[in-house]
């Protein structure tokens, strides 16, 4: 007879569900799809209320559709792209403060 208690195999153990209905409502699955999917609503309605505003341009640029929406997305992959590529110039070795 084989003991089943010492065997190296270990089943998976799920959450009881006491614990899992305590669990934060922010790291909840349904709670944080529900959350994207309401970020994604604001962020198209605030890019379709762009018909609905009279632009002024001081630029030829600005006065395009959605000027705001892609010029802060560009912005923000510009400041990510320069972040890399400073934390790649001032990286140092693991060992940097042994020697």
């Amino acid at each position: 007879m084989t003991d089943q208690g010492t065997s190296g195999a270990q089943p998976k153990q799920s959450k009881p569900a006491a614990e899992t209905a305590s669990d934060h409502w922010l790291v909840r699955p349904e709670t944080i799809r529900r959350l994207w999917i309401v970020f994604i609503a604001i962020l198209a309605a605030t890019v379709l209320g762009d018909f609905f505003v009279e632009h002024h341009p001081h630029f030829g640029v600005d006065g395009t559709f959605g000027f705001g929406a892609w010029y802060g997305f560009a912005s923000c992959v510009v400041l990510v792209l320069g972040a890399k590529a400073l934390g790649l110039l001032l990286k140092r070795p693991d060992t940097y403060y042994d020697n």
